[in-house]
Order: structure tokens, then C-alpha cells, then sequence
């Protein structure tokens, strides 16, 4: 699981990333570079206005990203991350300068602390929040492998070699503040 120290130079300068998340390879970048955002968007084909998720390590990484929180809603989230069954990603209100390539046409923005060592393990090398969107065409499925991801991406991206996790879905996704539930 060697993670190079340039990475976080590779990521700053607008480089993309394949790696392995809890359940699929994902896509990501540094969430601050607008044109490493597009150039995800365009290497999949999904357009900006569906906004895209954001994975770290913990949650103060993620805090620049989001509107200030209640004591509960922190707490929720925290404890939905601590149980881990499952990857679970939050809809939560998205901070004012939060760049709107990231949230799309929406007013929240998705967010994740993942359990998965090796991507908990890359925002932490990085320093810095990932972008994470499923590797893959759009209306394809993800690649769940290396060898896949090279397949589909060649060298449009550098892959990071790695296992998925066990789960066996992408993670649920639930609106923080009305408690709905967009992906089982």
C-alpha cells in the first residue's frame, strides 16, 4: 500500500486518480481544481449539474466544504461513519463558497469519511478531501479492478493499484436534513 509523497503534487497540478474504494475504483481529484473536476465529468461523461461525492479520512477535512452543522447532525454523522456496515455517504448543506462544479444544481454536497484503508489512506497522504465518483462510462458499470480501470482509462488517469473493499454495492446515500434515503 506505498502511496508516493507526490501525490499530493500530482493531485494539486490537476492530476486524476483511479483507486479502490469500499466497493468499486473511483475517480478523483483535487476538489479545489476546477479543470481536474471537468476533466473527470468529460472522461466519464456525466454532466456537472448531478454534482459529484466527496471522500476523506475524517471529517475535518470535509468541514470547508459544508454549511455549519448542529451538535446532532454532527453527531449522527459521526456515528453512521463509526458503525461502517456499510459505506454511506451524506447529503449535507454545502457551504456558501463551496465551487459549484462540485454540488452541481443542488445546494448540498456529498460527503463520506471512508473505511476503506488505502482511500482514507490517499486523503490523508494528499492532505486534502478527494473527489469520488465511480470509475467508469457513464451508463457502464464501474471498474472493480486495475486492470479494468486501465482498460477504460489508459494512461487518462494514474492508477492507484489496490483492492476494493467487501461491499458489494456503492454506498447509500441519505439526505441529512429530511433524512431520505436517494440510494439504498
Amino acid at each position: 500500500m506505498a502511496i508516493s509523497r507526490g501525490l499530493q503534487h500530482f493531485l494539486k497540478s490537476g492530476g486524476v486518480i483511479a483507486y479502490p474504494t469500499e466497493s468499486v475504483f473511483g475517480l478523483g481529484c483535487d476538489p479545489t481544481n476546477r479543470r481536474a473536476v471537468q476533466r473527470i465529468l468529460r472522461l466519464k461523461g456525466r454532466p456537472q449539474r448531478k454534482g459529484l461525492i466527496l471522500v476523506a479520512d475524517r471529517f475535518r477535512r470535509l468541514q470547508d466544504y459544508i454549511a455549519p452543522l448542529n451538535e446532532i447532525q454532527t453527531e449522527h454523522l459521526h456515528l453512521s461513519w463509526s458503525r461502517q456496515s456499510r459505506p454511506h455517504t451524506w447529503l449535507v448543506p454545502a457551504a456558501r463558497h463551496c465551487p459549484k462544479w462540485l454540488t452541481g444544481t443542488h445546494a448540498t454536497i456529498a460527503v463520506r469519511v471512508s473505511s476503506h484503508a488505502l482511500t482514507a489512506k490517499l486523503s490523508k497522504t494528499s492532505g486534502m478531501a478527494l473527489v469520488s465518483t465511480s470509475a467508469n462510462r457513464r451508463g457502464c458499470q464501474p471498474a472493480r479492478t486495475t486492470r479494468q480501470c486501465y482498460r477504460l482509462f489508459g494512461n487518462q488517469v494514474r492508477v492507484i493499484h489496490g483492492l476494493t473493499g467487501r461491499a458489494r454495492k456503492p454506498s447509500t446515500i441519505q439526505d441529512l436534513c429530511t433524512g431520505k434515503i436517494i440510494r439504498p
